[in-house]
């Protein structure tokens, strides 16, 4: 039974991850209708962000103050990124945006696997979150249990921000009449390129948090951003309680799939996409266009 336990820890604390990188392509795609393959690479960078602040001699700021600033420098790299060459693709066919994407992340994780190799980089658990509790049926790592919960947090708090405030009204306006809502006086590109930032802002964070657990390597990106797209088509593209949801749950399933039939823990979350898309297309939680 502590081995079944041990794999629903694991199996949460991959959702985790799922989840804060879902929702931020879910909030590109749900704003924007641009399907972000560089997510994974801006995940990725967060990690190293952080990396570079913990462990730069002039800089060293600790766990505590990365876990904000990695995610508003990646945010702006973000935001840097849509002005310069994502906002031209406006009206354009997904496909162009899902091309341009996929060149930035294999450009990104270049750039990084030529100056640090492939090898991976310690990241030190700060000292607040080490150790562990007897929970009497298992023993849960203190930084572990607060990746969880801390990742829940966010996910709801970016949901509340989106689906239940006036600025989460303008941006759903924005993206569905951008020219009534420029006759209201709102700086419409500019709440998008505010979005993009918070989508790969997400990403960076849950870089961050991964980064003490699955260390810091260019490649940590591609290595999981095929599994956040499955996710996303599960919940439903753009819907943002859909990838929280399906996260979760999904990274849930995977660690149950580990105990119980290992050889299938690679393949269950495309098995459960393709069931889904027979009886759903849309998704669990998404709509028709």
């Amino acid at each position: 039974m502590q081995a079944l336990y041990a794999q629903l820890l694991v199996g949460l604390i991959n959702g985790s991850f799922y989840a804060l990188l879902s929702l931020g392509l879910a909030v590109i795609f749900g704003m924007l209708n641009i399907i972000n393959f560089a997510h994974g690479a801006l995940y990725m960078m967060g990690a190293f962000v952080a990396y570079f602040l913990l462990n730069n001699d002039y800089l060293s700021i600790g766990y505590w103050p990365a876990l904000i600033v990695a995610p508003i420098v990646v945010g702006i790299f973000g935001m840097i990124l849509e002005r310069t060459m994502l906002q031209w693709l406006t009206g354009l066919d997904h496909l162009y945006g899902l091309l341009l994407t996929f060149g930035i992340a294999l450009i990104v994780q270049g750039v990084f696997q030529n100056y640090f190799g492939s090898s991976g980089l310690p990241y030190a658990i700060p000292d607040q979150l080490k150790g562990g509790m007897n929970l009497g049926f298992m023993f849960l790592p203190v930084y572990r249990g607060w990746v969880v919960v801390f990742s829940l947090i966010v996910c709801i708090a970016t949901w509340f921000l989106i689906e239940k405030t006036r600025l989460g009204a303008y941006l759903r306006a924005a993206t569905e009449n951008p020219t009534l809502v420029r006759a209201f006086g709102i700086n419409v590109p500019r709440m998008i390129t505010l979005t993009y930032g918070l989508g790969v802002g997400l990403a960076a964070l849950a870089g961050v948090l991964s980064a003490p657990i699955n260390q810091v390597r260019p490649l940590m990106g591609a290595d999981l951003i095929i599994v956040v797209f499955a996710v996303v088509v599960i919940g439903g593209m753009g819907s943002i309680m859909g990838s929280i949801i399906t996260g979760f749950a999904l990274g849930v399933i995977e660690g149950l799939t580990k105990y119980f039939y290992p050889e299938a823990s690679n393949t269950v979350v495309f098995v459960l996409m393709v069931l889904v898309l027979l009886v759903k297309p849309t998704g669990l939680t998404g709509r028709a266009a």
